[in-house]
């Protein structure tokens, strides 16, 4: 029957359109998608975000992720929190959207034509002719150059949504302290631990009790169901093998792309710095500003003391012990203002104070690499390059359309499709149903996993659909053999049995007498036995475990020493004597207000959160996806 649907597939489908459109016509989309509630997934302003949608926006955050870290495991990516914190994302953007909109909140054509020029991204979208490609640009990104420019102006204008309220937050020295008095706080405590390992030699355990516990946890125990394949992979590197380049197109394209395949100019220059956040009060700022343009004046009747004077007056911590040196650095590398000072400057010139949202700035440029153009030959390699790119977006779409139509037409083998578009034959033993650990490609991808282990798949062992992988990538693949699920038999995992039972017992045995002996301390402290006192921080542990270092930060200052016990898990137990609590040293006036800057940073990220719920509220976006449960953190008692 199913062949009868794969040879005469038009057939059925011209068939199946005739009989679906005179239902839309008669009933509406509506009864087609029932009242919408089984697609919804949340709601912004009246407006829904749909399954679809969802499942495509999380698609291409995947693709996004792995085209900058090809590397990262794609098992990672699609996890159910991972979905739910896309689709947390969509909601925001679009509540961010709709204060924008609400606001009349809008991007100056002059804005956003100077970003434009400033993306070298689109550069590669410029054919030899410097002509922009939208027909390449669409295949490639899949939205048209206007909906591009829509989406960037809708970014910009969604920033400035939460602008005002980021940036006027502020915070006063006794806010900065009280927070980070408690977040450098010490303890000097003595800690007895309580090791599983030393408790595992006391153990004894027999063949029956190892039976009676693998028959417990039988579901331990068990190889999953696993697969053997073979598939096929088409990628933008195979569209580029069969593209053959003209001379005259190669020197064309270079050409007109001079100025991006060269060098571009870079400048080096020395700063002295005086730290003034944006976020400061006016006096501090008045204050800083004073005092570079004291610096301004010494350095101005000395210019050959620059580096001196930076050294000791610049507040900057990367530069100052290297008398304000940074290197060379390009356009685009520095804030703007410090940047535009910068470029504007001769050699050894020194600008006057520049202020940026850091503080305030004298510059001296101390040299200049001018810009320069790649001789053709030594461009020639990334010339081609970028040509077999752009050629190979337009070759891949046609080598799609192949490849879906040959796995399909022709489902007992991925042959016909291999020879057809030269790709090689690719062959896997011990695949399961969902991404192993470290698996990269084809194989990383669940969607394929998931189509390789369909009925029709497995019992048929029929190729797979072709299967988006990655931007610009398909797969397609066959079962080639095929075994259950089962659970392994008891001679053959014994050894496991026997340390997985051990490690519980000894665990229980150290949790027990690690409990007992906290209550024998607390009745008579002269007979506990403590090592040597350490002090631990949330910075430094001194080699303690995390659930140690946390339970003795949030002991009772008022009432040490105290003793208390912690469930280590599988690590066992510890008893815990807090002796007392160490506050941390009064930081420098520079310091201070550096601090002071950051905690304002803190400060701007929670009101812009508190602002954004409140934003939720207006309006009314709800979530109606069920949200992952948390994986559930080790026990502190």
């Amino acid at each position: 029957m199913f062949d009868f649907f794969r040879k005469y597939n038009k057939f059925v489908m011209v068939f199946l359109f005739l009989l679906i459109i005179p239902s839309f016509v008669l009933f509406g989309v509506e009864r087609y998608q029932g009242d919408g509630q089984g697609e919804k997934v949340a709601t912004v302003d009246g407006q829904a975000i749909t399954q679809p949608q969802w499942d495509q926006e999380h698609r291409n955050e995947i693709d996004r992720i792995r085209q900058q870290n090809p590397s990262v495991d794609a098992a990672l990516l699609d996890t159910g929190a991972a979905r739910y914190a896309t689709l947390e994302r969509m909601v925001r953007d679009r509540v961010l959207a709709a204060a924008a909109a609400k606001s009349n909140m809008t991007v100056s054509e002059e804005r956003l034509s100077r970003l434009f020029a400033e993306d070298t991204g689109l550069a590669s979208f410029r054919g030899a002719d410097g002509k922009f490609d939208r027909a390449q640009f669409m295949r490639a990104t899949g939205r048209t150059p206007e909906q591009y420019e829509a989406a960037v102006r809708s970014d910009l204008s969604t920033q400035q949504v939460l602008l005002g309220v980021s940036g006027t937050a502020f915070a006063t020295r006794g806010q900065a302290d009280a927070a980070l008095n408690a977040f450098y706080d010490k303890r000097e405590v003595q800690v007895a631990r309580f090791n599983p390992t030393d408790f595992a030699a006391k153990l004894t355990v027999t063949d029956a009790d190892l039976q009676a516990y693998y028959d417990q946890h039988a579901t331990q125990f068990q190889r999953p169901e696993q697969a053997s394949i073979e598939y096929i992979v088409l990628d933008m590197d195979a569209a580029k093998k069969n593209i053959a380049l003209n001379d005259a197109d190669v020197k064309s394209y270079y050409e007109q792309n001079k100025d991006r395949l060269g060098t571009k100019e870079e400048r080096r220059a020395s700063h002295i710095l005086i730290t003034a956040p944006a976020t400061a009060p006016a006096a501090d700022r008045e204050k800083a500003k004073a005092k570079a343009e004291q610096l301004l004046a010494e350095v101005k009747k000395a210019p050959n003391s620059f580096a001196d004077v930076a050294r000791k007056n610049s507040q900057d911590p990367g530069s100052a012990e290297k008398g304000g040196d940074l290197d060379f650095v390009m356009r685009g590398a520095m804030v703007k203002p410090f940047e535009d000072a910068m470029f504007a400057l001769k050699k050894n010139d020194i600008s006057d104070v520049v202020e940026t949202q850091f503080g305030y700035h004298i510059i001296k440029l101390t040299d200049i690499k001018p810009s320069s153009v790649q001789p053709f030959e030594q461009a020639r390699a990334g010339v081609e390059n970028d040509l077999r790119t752009q050629q190979a977006t337009v070759e891949f779409a046609k080598a799609a359309d192949a490849f879906k139509d040959l796995v399909y037409q022709q489902p007992d083998s991925l042959k016909p499709a291999a020879d057809k578009l030269k790709l090689l034959i690719l062959k896997a033993a011990d695949v399961p149903r969902t991404p192993a650990p470290g698996a990269t490609g084809a194989l990383a991808s669940r969607n394929f996993l998931a189509a390789l282990f369909t009925p029709d798949s497995l019992e048929r062992k029929h190729n797979t659909d072709a299967i988006e992988v990655g931007a610009n990538q398909l797969a397609a693949g066959r079962v080639t053999q095929y075994a259950v699920a089962r659970t392994l038999p008891f001679a053959e995992v014994k050894d496991k049995v026997r340390i997985q039972l051990l490690a519980e017992r000894s665990s229980a045995l150290a949790k027990s007498e690690g409990a007992a002996k906290l209550a024998a301390w607390q009745a008579d402290a002269k007979a506990a036995t403590f090592g040597a006192p350490v002090t631990v921080s949330r910075l430094d542990v001194q080699s303690q475990p995390i659930p140690v270092v946390e339970a003795a930060l949030r002991a009772d200052t008022t009432k040490l020493p105290a003793l208390m016990g912690v469930d280590l898990g599988a690590e066992g137990y510890a008893v815990v004597n807090v002796l007392k609590s160490i506050p941390r040293a009064a930081p420098t006036p520079e310091v201070a207000q550096q601090e002071a800057g950051q905690i304002a940073q803190a400060v701007a990220s929670a009101e812009s959160t508190a602002y954004y719920d409140m934003l939720k509220q207006r309006f009314k976006a709800e979530i109606v996806a069920k949200k992952p449960v948390d994986s559930a953190l080790p026990a502190i008692r």
